[in-house]
């Protein structure tokens, strides 16, 4: 649809809503940075870049790691989070042989943060934002493949101000009639704009269903001509409402040979559940369950991550020690644990022979996996091949450590799907 904006305003077909100029606005580089100054709004540094010559001189001036994407796509489709050289090289030579180049990559500087999703309703002056939205995984993670929540968990009042303050600004600016979608980085108390999207999203019917506000009923009639005041709403943020509403992913990995089930910035999941409550750890509950997960307390767990992910996985490898679950661990994560005086059984990779770690996935001792790895996508791969056969074995992957955290924390509170409120969501 965004893609055919242009070509219908080209050939003089009207178009009901945000102008097509403003949607070419969001969606190219340069035009968007201009957008920003204008509305004095920060962003990670970016380039834009049509060769590998390019590509290694913006990834240069910028600083590694970068987030590369080719524009005027969704899903995050053939994006990445570049490293490494090597690791730039390799994206510019898959993207040149898949990607039409009459639109560049885009590079940009890669924040590590929380990230956070605005949809908001426009009305050419007045906007309307339902509710904030906070991923559970943090910067990286494909929004789509992320747990997110709402209402945000853990933003300051300073930062929800700011996040308001900015959707306001682009929504004016870009003289949006309708719907748009924003997406944030928050970073040590600082607000960074990910992107602008001029359109619908695949959140909002999740925000609409737990606001209570018919955001597609409300944006058709204002592209129709009514106003926000007209029908009633005020502008800026609607307040919270009494439940925690999170959503949870839900992925097709059984059905996709060899596609290596770590998350990133690429969109994977194939559809999404809901889980509401009264507090965060029973709505992730509910959706976690509702997702296929199988909450078991007890049993082994197979941890294997990344350098970067090491020290961060120690308190997660407690949490789940002291509730009782056998840990395993490949050698350099065994070693940290062991060293920080957890208990952790040492299995060998794929490479150094048997047993290892798919001997003892096939040994139906595992019922949790935790896995990340600093390479992803080759079937070659050991942690590849771990991942594929948790998947074969119906064994819970992680493959995030946010997600990760967030499981612990959800099998520590002791409750079960028993234990927990049933929620009438017509009378939210």
């Amino acid at each position: 649809a965004i893609k055919l904006a242009k070509h219908m305003d080209e050939i003089g077909l009207p178009i009901l809503g945000t102008p097509a100029d403003a949607i070419d606005e969001a969606e190219d580089r340069e035009r968007f940075d201009e957008l920003l100054e204008r509305c004095n709004i920060p962003r990670a540094p970016g380039r834009t870049v049509f060769n590998l010559e390019e590509a290694l001189a913006a990834a240069d001036e910028i600083g590694l790691p970068v987030l590369m994407r080719p524009s005027y796509v969704l899903g995050g489709q053939n994006m990445i989070v570049a490293y490494t050289k090597a690791d730039v090289i390799e994206y510019m030579g898959v993207i040149t042989e898949h990607v039409d180049m009459d639109h560049p990559v885009l590079l940009d500087k890669y924040i590590m943060g929380t990230e956070c999703e605005v949809d908001a309703i426009c009305d050419g002056e007045n906007y309307l934002i339902p509710g904030i939205m906070e991923q559970v995984e943090r910067t990286g993670v494909h929004s789509g493949d992320s747990i997110c929540v709402y209402p945000a968990q853990h933003l300051t009042q300073a930062e929800t101000d700011t996040m308001v303050d900015y959707t306001g600004r682009f929504a004016r600016e870009l003289h949006v009639t309708g719907l748009v979608n924003v997406q944030y980085a928050v970073s040590n108390g600082k607000v960074y704009v990910i992107e602008v999207n001029p359109r619908s999203s695949r959140t909002v019917p999740y925000i609409s269903k737990v606001t209570g506000i018919p955001m597609v009923d409300i944006a058709t009639k204002i592209m129709l001509g009514e106003t926000l005041q007209s029908l009633g709403y005020k502008s800026g943020l609607y307040p919270k409402g009494k439940y925690v509403a999170v959503k949870v992913p839900v992925f097709s990995f059984e059905k996709l040979q060899d596609v290596d089930t770590m998350l990133g910035p690429e969109m994977k999941s194939t559809g999404e559940c809901l889980g509401i409550a009264t507090n965060l750890e029973d709505a992730l509950l509910k959706g976690l369950i509702a997702a296929g997960y199988d909450l078991k307390k007890e049993g082994g767990v197979l941890i294997s991550v990344r350098d970067s992910d090491k020290q961060e996985i120690i308190e997660i490898a407690d949490k789940l020690a002291r509730m009782g679950f056998e840990l395993y661990g490949t050698s350099g994560t065994a070693a940290v644990l062991n060293h920080n005086m957890i208990a952790t059984n040492l299995v060998k990779k794929i490479s150094d022979g048997e047993p290892n770690t798919i001997t003892l996935l096939e040994s139906g001792k595992i019922h949790y996996m935790i896995s990340t790895s600093a390479k992803g996508r080759l079937p070659a791969r050991d942690s590849v091949k771990m991942r594929r056969k948790s998947v074969e074995r119906s064994i819970c992957c992680l493959t995030a450590i946010d997600t990760a955290k967030a499981l612990a924390n959800v099998l520590e509170s002791g409750r079960s799907i028993d234990d927990v409120e049933m929620v009438d969501i017509t009378k939210i």
